[in-house]
């Protein structure tokens, strides 16, 4: 390494992590942190940094955001990677989204409210297994979100597996109504069907 490379090192400012106020962090606090990574979410007043992405997590996203937005009601959206600000403790950030159009605020929006959230998805990582599985779903849940998918990678084939969830208002928890392999067919929140074995055909 050159003696060059070495001054430009030492010249650029050391990154100071953000510390956090006694009582946590709050979700407005996303928006005024300086300096953090990408897709930085919110829980239980603490900050979760996201791992890099592998393929499976982008082509999955990329499947399930194109094939939504293709059949989905005109008076619905559908949008990536978009925080929810579910209270002052818990803003997540789900792969995906499904929310009626009247809920987009302007090109400078952060975040949604969760009674306008009609689909959330989370895309399980490694990382981020437990909290998608356990930590998310009981939050949605509590916060009213009515659907809820988790999609996971078949170990025999590769190809998502999708859990599908649906909101018992009474107990404010998911029931499991499906689990799908290479399809996904639904009638709720509205007539979805997915050939989840295209994950990766444009990468074949």
């Amino acid at each position: 390494m050159s003696a060059a490379t070495d001054d430009r090192q030492d010249d650029e400012p050391t990154y100071r992590w953000p510390i956090p106020p006694a009582e946590g962090w709050t979700a407005d606090d996303l928006d005024r942190i300086p300096g953090l990574p990408p897709h930085t979410e919110l829980i239980d007043g603490s900050l979760v940094f996201m791992s890099p992405q592998t393929a499976f997590h982008a082509r999955c996203m990329r499947l399930l955001e194109n094939s939504l937005l293709g059949q989905a009601p005109d008076h619905l959206d559908v949008m990536r990677e978009m925080t929810v600000k579910l209270d002052a403790k818990n803003r997540p950030e789900p792969d995906i989204l499904v929310f009626p159009l009247e809920a987009n605020t302007g090109p400078d929006q952060t975040w949604y409210r969760p009674e306008d959230i009609l689909l959330a998805v989370e895309v399980v990582s490694a990382d981020s297994r437990e909290r998608d599985r356990e930590v998310k779903p009981r939050k949605y849940a509590a916060a009213g979100v009515p659907h809820f998918w988790r999609v996971e990678q078949d170990d025999d084939k590769g190809y998502p597996v999708v859990y599908v969830y649906e909101l018992d208002p009474a107990t404010k928890s998911y029931g499991l109504t499906g689990i799908f392999h290479d399809r996904l067919k639904v009638s709720v929140p509205f007539d979805i069907e997915i050939d989840l074995t295209a994950v990766d055909r444009r990468g074949r």
